[in-house]
């Protein structure tokens, strides 16, 4: 859904990776073409919610690949918790907002 230059994404899950890296590699290059179709990506990033099944064996894998996609200089608001999820094999699932068109970087120069 894309609202008055905010496009909102639904929370990503992939069906094929077998772990919490994998997932998070499948679900991010998802975010990446979505946020592509709505005509931004993700530098322009403004927050994220990020769900794992077990904080203890899925955070650190998932993090790794969030840290390694994000753009550094324009990182988002982002928590991350644990919580069931919709089908057993899912370990990761992620929520992103994002500006459309428009300078973000000048926003954040102000706050």
């Amino acid at each position: 859904v894309i609202h008055r230059g905010t496009v909102y994404l639904t929370g990503q899950v992939s069906l094929t990776g077998e772990d919490a890296r994998g997932q998070s590699i499948d679900i991010l290059n998802k975010i990446d073409a979505l946020l592509e179709q709505a005509g931004t990506d993700k530098s322009k990033l403004l927050t994220s919610m990020i769900w794992v099944k077990d904080m203890k064996t899925d955070f650190a894998p998932m993090n790794e690949v969030w840290n390694a996609w994000i753009d550094p200089n324009n990182k988002p608001t982002r928590a991350c918790v644990e919580s069931p999820l919709a089908r057993e094999s899912l370990r990761v699932e992620v929520q992103v907002t994002a500006a459309v068109g428009g300078d973000t970087n000048a926003l954040r120069a102000k706050l």
